[in-house]
């Protein structure tokens, strides 16, 4: 169990962005490449909005610290609970995304909702553990 102060939020920030952005480019780069072509190809830019990028990056990583990460560290919750806490932000935040679109927009693909939803809940699940572990036994934070 921890108090938060600066220094730990800051690192639990910073382990955080590391590990969901190594994991997310995998996805993109490797495991999803050309998935998003294939489905919503018409719908995508020629070229990424880093600014846009970059700032969902930022408030979400801020989000999984706030409302999974750093309430794992000051209860002492397991990896379980963590993973399910992190699974269901992901899930809530990606469907949020993913439905509205179907909603919205003409010719968004179900299927890329679908696969998006459940990599939004594995990823932020995934990072949530990953990032516990680090700081309670390399870190050695919580």
């Amino acid at each position: 169990m921890m108090k938060p102060d600066v220094g730990s939020i800051l690192m639990v920030y910073g382990v955080t962005a590391c590990v969901f952005f190594i994991i997310d480019l995998f996805w993109l780069g490797l495991a999803a490449k050309g998935l998003y072509q294939r489905h919503i190809g018409g719908l995508l830019r020629e070229q990424v909005n880093w600014t846009a990028a970059v700032l969902f990056y930022v408030i979400y990583i801020g989000g999984i610290e706030v409302f999974v990460l750093m309430p794992a560290l000051q209860d002492g919750a397991g990896i379980v609970r963590t993973a399910v806490m992190g699974g269901l932000l992901g899930f809530f935040a990606y469907s949020t995304f993913d439905l509205t679109c179907l909603a919205l927009i003409r010719n968004w693909s179900v299927t890329i909702a679908a696969l998006d939803m459940l990599w939004g809940t594995l990823l932020t699940a995934f990072t949530s553990v990953v990032v516990i572990w680090l700081v309670r036994t390399v870190v050695k934070i919580g």
